[in-house]
């Protein structure tokens, strides 16, 4: 993989290969957790997290703009199991936590932290990537008020280019940077959905970064 897959290019059609390497980066963190941060079994999670992750490729049409019911739902899917995965082990880490008198692992509790932050960022990527404009197809196609998110190239005279569309990787780095400094930095929201998902993924970031480690960090000493 060279490195002009990540140059600013515009391409004709959107590719999912990149989607799918960052959300398997995802799957491998979530089975990576312990035991007991997850709902069922962990082979069974990961199992439909791969199926799906797959589907993908089958799912998608090779059009340029297109609107597909049966990619959305797979999209769905993958981002409703992974995200209530990630969520309940963030609940039963933060409840461990609270717990009087509980007597916990501190450096598991710190790695457990970062892996439910890590993967938090790629769900609401995969989240944004999807909300924006319809998702990759119909974006191409939106009129401007159905845009959810206004990216510096739509606005700087200097960068504007009339093919230029933002790809997942565009709105991994929304998601990371919200995660990072629990606010927008250079691309902005512009719909109430866009607003209420940005603070829902900092309010888990904060958690996570805030409460769950501070903790363990106590608890190490």
């Amino acid at each position: 993989m060279s490195w002009s897959a990540f140059r600013n290019q515009h391409s004709q059609r959107e590719p999912v290969w990149h989607v799918q390497i960052v959300m398997l980066l995802a799957i491998i963190l979530q089975f990576l957790l312990p035991e007991r941060l997850l709902f069922g079994s962990r082979y069974v999670l990961v199992g439909i997290e791969v199926l799906l992750m797959v589907a993908l490729s089958f799912t998608t049409p090779k059009e340029r703009i297109f609107q597909s019911l049966t990619r959305r739902l797979n999209v769905l899917l993958l981002i409703g199991f992974s995200g209530l995965a990630n969520c309940y082990g963030l609940f039963i880490v933060t409840k461990t936590l609270l717990q009087a008198g509980a007597i916990a692992d501190g450096r598991s509790l710190i790695l457990s932290a970062v892996n439910i932050y890590l993967t938090n960022i790629i769900i609401f990527g995969l989240f944004y990537w999807e909300m924006d404009g319809g998702g990759p197809g119909s974006r191409l196609a939106a009129p401007k008020h159905a845009q959810d998110f206004l990216f510096p190239q739509s606005q700087n005279e200097d960068y504007r280019h009339p093919a230029w569309q933002p790809t997942f990787l565009d709105y991994l780095y929304v998601s990371s940077t919200n995660a990072m400094a629990f606010s927008p930095t250079d691309t902005l929201p512009l719909s109430r959905r866009a607003k209420m998902l940005m603070l829902f993924q900092a309010g888990i970031s904060l958690v996570s970064v805030a409460l769950v480690a501070a903790r363990a960090i106590n608890i190490l000493h």
